[in-house]
């Protein structure tokens, strides 16, 4: 069976393309960055509302379920109340009013890792509170994309609610065995950017971390001698994520939305090499064919924004499974409840 979704703060993409590789169906899309919009109309040929706190929620289609990846915003009211009051002012605040208006059967939201403990916890107290409020029983938990899938170690929490009572179980999500950086590379057709030898540093004994990353050096430069030992001139360098250089052999750390140059730099056979945008949007589960609209900035921002597609793709067949499917066979199993009269009834009772 095919269920409807809505697509809200929705990026370029990646939680609508996820479900519906589970033949879920997009009745709505929201997103307020222009450039995100154009992408997202190249690739869906679909134009998304702009800004979703200008929209009555009564104009939104019905739908089975809303996708989320909500900004972090810290709440004004330390958790001491439930619902409407602890959110206004917030664009979560616009979440809740559509779930109240539609009440769609389940919901999944996701943020940043750190939204778990931001503000103290107070944010996932509210939100989980205000879920609960509008009926939904929650449940969530905190996934990594190199689980996925995806050579990438990015992790994310992911927040699951349903209308039905059934509590969404993360455990069911199936995971794959790790694949690397080397696996998602694209062939030298000449276009690779190679960085020249005195240009880097390559350190020896390069050991995994748990993450699956493998630091294998850095860039030598500098950007402060004050105060520097002697000999550690390049070390600075390293605590600048653009510096720093990972084997191949490795999963990559999590792209971010704030390196809008790209400078992302992996070691693979013997030679320091700089990530193509094609292989960054791999390292998000897109598709080759997936359309790159705009500047080269702008399409590492986008990236650095979005979701990683083959987790969502799980969570969709999981929340099918778990959720949806399940509400409409207990909805299938109800038998209506026989009218008799009260004559009837007294003969019935009579009878036997």
């Amino acid at each position: 069976m095919s269920y409807n979704f809505i697509d809200l703060f929705a990026g370029i993409g990646g939680f609508r393309t996820g479900f519906e590789k589970n033949e879920f169906n997009c009745v709505f899309s929201s997103e307020i960055d222009e450039h995100a919009g154009e992408m997202y109309h190249a690739n869906y040929n679909e134009t998304v509302f702009k800004d979703i706190t200008k929209i009555d929620e009564k104009e939104i289609p019905n739908h089975d379920i809303l996708l989320a990846g909500f900004p972090c915003q810290p709440f004004s009211i330390a958790g001491e109340k439930k619902g409407f009051n602890d959110t206004r002012g917030t664009l979560f605040f616009d979440i809740q009013r559509i779930l109240k208006e539609k009440k769609p059967k389940a919901i999944v939201l996701e943020n940043v890792k750190h939204f778990k403990s931001h503000d103290n916890g107070n944010t996932l107290k509210v939100v989980l509170n205000a879920l609960n409020e509008l009926g939904y029983t929650t449940s969530w938990k905190v996934l990594n994309a190199k689980d996925f899938g995806v050579p990438q170690n990015r992790e994310r929490t992911i927040i699951v609610g349903s209308l039905n009572g059934i509590k969404f179980d993360f455990n069911k999500l199936a995971t794959q065995e790790p694949i690397y950086i080397k696996d998602i590379l694209e062939d030298d057709n000449g276009q690779i950017e190679y960085l020249e030898e005195n240009d880097y540093t390559i350190i020896e004994n390069q050991k995994k971390q748990s993450s699956g990353l493998i630091f294998a050096g850095y860039r030598n430069k500098k950007i402060r001698t004050k105060g520097t030992r002697p000999d550690t001139l390049h070390l600075s360098r390293v605590h600048k994520q653009p510096n720093r250089i990972y084997s191949s052999n490795g999963t990559h750390p999590t792209l971010s939305s704030q390196e809008s140059s790209g400078r992302y730099f992996v070691y693979h056979n013997r030679k320091v090499r700089k990530l193509t945008l094609k292989e960054c949007y791999r390292l998000m589960g897109f598709e080759d064919d997936f359309k790159l609209v705009g500047s080269k900035a702008k399409l590492y921002n986008r990236i650095g924004n979005s979701i990683v597609i083959p987790m969502v793709e799980e969570i969709a067949k999981q929340v099918k499974n778990q959720i949806l499917n399940k509400t409409d066979d207990i909805i299938k199993c109800k038998k209506p409840i026989k009218q008799i009269s009260l004559f009837d009834f007294i003969n019935e009772k009579l009878a036997g």
